[in-house]
This record gives C-alpha cells, structure tokens and sequence, in this order.
C-alpha cells in the first residue's frame, strides 16, 4: 500500500508522476528550510537555471514556456506539499503519454486535476493550489 504525508512534500522522480517544487534539503523534515541563497547568488541561478531546462525537456515544453515559480524556486521550508493549477497542467501530457493513456483517461487526469484544486483561505489568502501527493494517488486509480 503506498504511503505517504499529505503535509510535507516528497520526491516523485518517476514520470507517471506529476512531479513536486524542488527542496532544498532533498524532501528530509529533519533539516527543513531553504538554501538561504540570495538574489545575486551565482549558485542560486545556476540552480533555477537547471532546473528550468529540466523541467522544459522533461514535460516536452517548448524553451518559451513561462515557468511556474514553484517549480524552479525551492519553498522555504523545503517541504511544501503543493503545486500550483498551471504546473499540474503542464505535466498533464508527460503523465498521460508516460502511461499511455488514451483520450478518455487523459480527460479523467484533468478532471483529477480540476478535483484537487484547493481554494484559498476564505478565497482571498493566497492561490489555489494542488496536494501533490494526494493527486498522485488518485492518479494510480485511473484505468
């Protein structure tokens, strides 16, 4: 049985997973918190640097593709569990080609998607957001 926290942010390496924000402690709770690198960090833009390039050729994206912060920057904590609505989608199509969906599971993984879309706090405190974990569950149950 599959196991996992709904709360704290783990590594999906595999591409029939949609994938989690970076961490800057690799996902462990133990040391949690961000690189402490600042803006004109070298290191801090080789970092998004590469991990732009790795999320464009993994998803099949073209280079104009307009990133998501979350997936380039590591949370503070190093451990959030969300992702925003516009990161899942642009996995959508690496997911449903990786388990060769057909057109009729690839619509019931955006519905998926759609499903999990948390709304802010009274829906003004901050953006709609996606459990990662929880998706991916629910992604295994598509047949």
């Amino acid at each position: 049985m599959p196991a996992g926290s709904s709360l704290i942010g783990q590594k999906f390496d595999s591409a029939i997973y949609f994938s989690s924000r970076p961490s800057a402690t690799d996902y462990n709770a133990l040391p949690s918190g961000g690189s402490n690198l600042g803006a004109t960090s070298s290191k801090l833009k080789g970092e998004v640097r590469m991990r732009a390039n790795q999320f464009l050729q993994s998803n099949h994206l073209p280079d104009s593709t307009n990133i998501p912060d979350e997936m380039i920057f590591a949370s503070a904590s190093g451990l959030d569990p969300h992702i925003s609505f516009r990161s899942a989608l642009l996995q959508l199509n690496r997911v449903a080609a990786s388990r060769n969906y057909n057109e009729r599971q690839k619509k019931e993984l955006l519905n998926l998607i759609n499903t999990h879309l948390e709304l802010p706090l009274f829906n003004v405190l901050g953006e709609p957001v996606i459990n990662v974990l929880l998706l991916n569950l629910d992604v295994d149950t598509i047949k």
